[in-house]
């Protein structure tokens, strides 16, 4: 399927480009040049009406990091509406908070590294595997990497909103609350329960 491309995003993608954030640029560098299941991914991509963080056409996925301002209300909202569209595209949507991908860096990868490649369809949109391989290739990871549950740095407080930093730092979208996500989906997991 061949996705919707808006030229009009073009500049404004290559703007963010060259303006990345602090948590953009460490996951860019682990995984740019096939670093994660040797799958090419490209940053900032205009797919269709919104520019994504990362895509990976290999795995049909979106990557999207969340700083603070996606704490508020209305930016959530329009998150949902995101995602949504995105899915509808047949894409599969990430999403980690900036202070996952600075501070658990392993099991943010490790998260992305578990989505299973979209499954190759022959002429006609049915695989040359049969259906039940197509399904089986389409499941979300069944366990995820610990979570680690001590502050960072240690002996250090959660930032509050007005604090340092400007907004509360306490794990909005943490790995557990991606596992939730996904249970509300029905995709059942297995193992890597918080206990």
């Amino acid at each position: 399927m061949t996705l919707p491309y808006n030229r009009r995003l073009k500049q404004n993608s290559r703007a963010l480009r060259s303006n990345m954030t602090d948590a953009e640029q460490k996951l860019w560098y682990r995984l740019r040049r096939k670093q994660v299941n040797n799958w090419q991914f490209y940053r900032q991509k205009p797919l269709g009406q919104y520019i994504v963080d990362f895509y990976c056409p290999a795995a049909s996925l979106v990557v999207e990091l969340d700083g603070s301002q996606h704490l508020e209300p209305q930016n959530q909202v329009a998150d949902q509406q995101r995602d949504a569209y995105l899915v509808g595209l047949g894409l599969r949507v990430l999403r980690f908070d900036n202070r996952q991908v600075l501070l658990e860096m392993e099991a943010v990868v490790g998260v992305i590294a578990g989505i299973p490649p979209s499954p190759p369809f022959a002429k006609g949109g049915v695989s040359h595997l049969g259906h039940e391989a197509c399904a089986a290739a389409t499941e979300l990871p069944v366990s995820f990497p610990p979570l680690k549950k001590e502050p960072w740095p240690p002996n250090s407080p959660p930032l509050k909103k007005g604090g340092q930093g400007g907004f509360e730092l306490v794990q909005r979208q943490t790995l557990i609350e991606a596992r939730e996500r996904l249970a509300r989906r029905g995709v059942l997991l297995e193992g890597g329960e918080d206990e």
